[in-house]
């Protein structure tokens, strides 16, 4: 009896978070797609197409891994399941700020499916594209992906399919995250949830403090008599994630008397009220908030942040396929590569009671903080840059190979695999159950 062969490594911390998820998948071949498409989509190559992809970890070509996206017997759900369960061993029962938001990207022609010509909010116009609906978690200013849903145009719905909002997506990711054991310090979402009666209901069933965006002239039923009044303009600092401060100003919009919803007016100019620059929330936060809603509300910029990074960064919008059941496999992928990363930051280590993670850097660590590009930062991106740093070594070898196939020069590719076995010695953090 032969016994299945060893998947090719790639890079050590790669091939250490991509082992948890070995046994979902049915060959040693589609296993190995799995890692070099993470590989692929951490790297510093711009668009993250499958040649692309496949030149930059060593494949001769894209064709395996084009049969593991559209034809390879694996099952996303499985994937899904267990990429959760790790975020849920990270957090260990740590609530986290929950963002909703759309994205959208612009698609030519129709041949995609749930391709339309539609409202993209990202891009603040109507352009003929496709759109999801997404859910992300943000902890101490570390953002990891959650839950995904595609949006379905009325025009473009297949057999079977039922027609949902929106807001309605976002309502059912709610209901599984809960169902699924997370809790919410906070939710914060833009407009488009905010005007939704159901999306609100929503979170007042399930008892949830928020922060939504609104429009300008959202509507709120007063009794007659009652009348619109403002607080006075209140400076604030709006404290940003890295430590910066920025000045802001903000008021209370009171509809007749204070309820249970309050609602806020924040700008950077109180006197021109740049409409860019000037934002009008929702929220049912209690006390005294005039300092804390402006900047709770400030960090829904992760909203547009944390899918900027999986959408520039790991090539979100990059597949060249057709059908959606490929698509939503290169998307969670895309997810799987973003929870990597995020899982590298100090935030999650700290946390964890095993020595190796709760140690400073050890001396070999400290030598990688050596290079000049070493990013000391403690953010997503920081944390990319530096384990793009691990994986270049091999990145460049796979690109100058072809090259030494017709110039041999044994010390250079030596000095190559002598590099490549340091690199090898920096480990990923993986939690443990």
């Amino acid at each position: 009896m032969n016994l299945p062969r060893d998947a090719i490594a790639t890079v050590s911390f790669v091939d250490q978070y991509c082992a948890v998820y070995q046994n979902l998948f049915p060959e040693v071949r589609s296993f190995e797609c799995f890692k070099f498409l993470h590989l692929g989509m951490i790297s510093e190559i711009k668009r993250k197409s499958l040649p692309a992809i496949a030149r930059a970890v060593g494949l001769e070509s894209s064709q395996s891994l084009h049969h593991f996206l559209a034809n390879s017997p694996w099952d996303i759900e499985t994937v899904r399941q267990q990429r959760i369960e790790l975020i849920k061993l990270a957090l260990k029962e740590r609530e986290i700020i929950l963002c909703i938001d759309e994205t959208g990207d612009n698609k030519k022609g129709k041949s995609t499916d749930y391709v339309a010509r539609q409202y993209i909010g990202n891009l603040g116009k109507t352009e003929n594209g496709i759109v999801s609906v997404n859910a992300y978690g943000v902890l101490e200013g570390i953002t990891f992906p959650l839950i995904f849903k595609i949006f379905k145009p009325k025009s473009r719905l297949q057999e079977k399919d039922v027609y949902k909002t929106k807001p309605r997506l976002a309502i059912e990711i709610i209901h599984e995250l809960i169902a699924m054991g997370f809790k919410f310090r906070l939710v914060l979402a833009d407009s488009l949830y905010g005007e939704s009666g159901d999306f609100i209901e929503a979170l007042n069933q399930h008892q949830l403090q928020f922060v939504v965006a609104i429009r300008s002239n959202h509507g709120v039923w007063m009794p007659q008599g009652w009348r619109v009044r403002y607080t006075r303009w209140k400076k604030f600092e709006r404290v940003f994630s890295n430590g910066d401060t920025q000045g802001r100003y903000i008021r209370e919009i009171v509809f007749g008397k204070r309820r249970h919803l309050r609602y806020w007016q924040i700008t950077t100019d109180p006197v021109g009220l740049p409409e860019n620059c000037t934002w009008f929330i929702m929220t049912n936060l209690v006390g005294d908030i005039q300092k804390s809603v402006g900047n709770n509300y400030g960090l829904r910029t992760w909203i547009e942040y944390g899918f900027k990074q999986a959408k520039d960064e790991l090539g979100w919008a990059d597949y060249r396929v057709t059908d959606y059941q490929t698509i939503e496999r290169w998307w969670e992928i895309v997810c799987s590569a973003y929870l990597m990363v995020s899982l590298q930051s100090q935030i999650f280590k700290e946390a964890d009671s095993r020595q190796q993670f709760t140690s400073t850097f050890d001396k070999l660590e400290r030598q990688f903080c050596q290079h000049q590009w070493w990013d000391e930062g403690r953010g997503w991106k920081n944390i990319l840059n530096n384990l793009r740093l691990i994986i270049q070594p091999t990145i460049f070898f796979h690109l100058i190979t072809p090259w030494l196939k017709v110039f041999q020069i044994p010390m250079l590719k030596q000095g190559f695999f002598h590099l490549i076995d340091i690199m090898n010695k920096f480990n990923a953090y993986v939690p443990d159950g």
